[in-house]
């Protein structure tokens, strides 16, 4: 625990250093072995082995781009659904409910569940597989944790990538739980296939939660905690906004279910919400334009990564301070002098 605690200051705690020292996933040790028999070991169930890959990606592995092209032939048959919202509406235990209700159905379900990163101590608590721990000995889920480290809109910056991995280590359902930022939460609608943005009543006003960008993302909004008091009223202001809104002849008109996700109401109605909206998707094509979408906007982040890596790693550093000073002093347009230091 000393050793981890030094990685890692929130392990400090005795007790949350006992339950990640316990994790099944963590426990023992995990041979250095090469990607190709990491990845054949991961789809053959392995959790340690999909555990060290997702590792791989966080910490940004030389090895990262052998292990992308290895699992390539294997990806695109998992169904990814993303979860967002304000904090405290019950994210994680209406993720915890869906993935018990597709275990019961006999699927494998990974869940990816990011936390926030502290901007003074650049640590996290990744709390959420404490809130998770009934599905923590299941073989069949995956749940892993991941800090955005200062990425903005929800995600962890690492999120597609290790969405690849778990799709194609075999999951049948892939749940992407975000940071729960608020508004500027619309990422995740680049990651999944399905977005349920939650709104709990007493969280404010329901239309502040469901406005810039978050009303556009959502393909069903759920109202969770609705044994509370102001349930009826948050599901009538976004009847409201969903009216206002035009989601053309053959568009999807995004469903509103209301749950009590602790207790497991209206869990079985979500689910049946969520078959709908797999099956449209595959009916109206979305899903191959999301996918591709996704795919694309992949691409260009990876792209601009690497010309930023190539730009710092060239010698002439002076360059760019004098490039910065020509435009600081209007001597030079930005264009203009991005074009010299790219070409330089």
């Amino acid at each position: 625990a000393a050793a981890a605690g030094a990685s890692a200051p929130w392990l400090a705690s005795p007790w949350l250093a006992s339950l990640w020292l316990a994790s099944p996933w963590l426990a023992g040790p995990v041979v250095n072995r090469d990607p190709a028999s990491l990845i054949a070991a991961a789809r053959d169930g392995d959790p340690r082995s999909l555990a060290r890959l997702v590792s791989l990606v966080e910490n940004g592995s030389p090895r990262l781009r052998e292990i992308m092209k290895l699992i390539a032939p294997h990806t695109g048959q998992a169904r990814v659904i993303g979860l967002t919202g304000s904090p405290g509406v019950g994210k994680s235990t209406v993720t915890g409910a869906l993935v018990r209700a597709y275990r019961g159905e006999g699927l494998r379900v990974g869940v990816l569940a990011v936390d926030p990163t502290s901007p003074f101590t650049g640590g996290a608590l990744l709390g959420d597989r404490v809130r998770m721990q009934d599905h923590a000995t299941d073989s069949g889920v995956f749940i892993r944790s991941m800090a955005s480290r200062g990425h903005l809109g929800g995600l962890s910056w690492a999120a597609p990538q290790a969405l690849r991995i778990l799709d194609a280590a075999g999951f049948d359902v892939i749940m992407i739980e975000t940071v729960g930022v608020g508004q500027a939460e619309v990422a995740i609608a680049s990651l999944a296939d399905s977005t349920l943005v939650i709104v709990a009543p007493g969280m404010g006003d329901s239309v502040q939660a469901a406005k810039a960008g978050i009303l556009e993302i959502a393909d069903i909004f759920v109202v969770n905690k609705s044994d509370r008091p102001g349930a009826q009223e948050a599901v009538r202001d976004l009847r409201t906004m969903i009216a206002m809104a035009d989601y053309g002849p053959d568009g999807w008109k995004p469903p509103i279910v209301s749950t009590t996700a602790a207790q497991g109401d209206g869990i079985e109605d979500l689910v049946s919400r969520l078959e709908q909206h797999s099956a449209w998707l595959g009916e109206s094509g979305e899903r191959d334009r999301r996918r591709l979408a996704r795919a694309s906007e992949e691409i260009t982040a990876i792209a601009v990564a690497t010309l930023r890596e190539r730009i710092g790693a060239l010698p002439g550093e002076a360059q760019l301070d004098d490039l910065a000073g020509q435009v600081a002093t209007g001597k030079l347009d930005p264009y203009t002098a991005a074009d010299e230091l790219i070409s330089g």
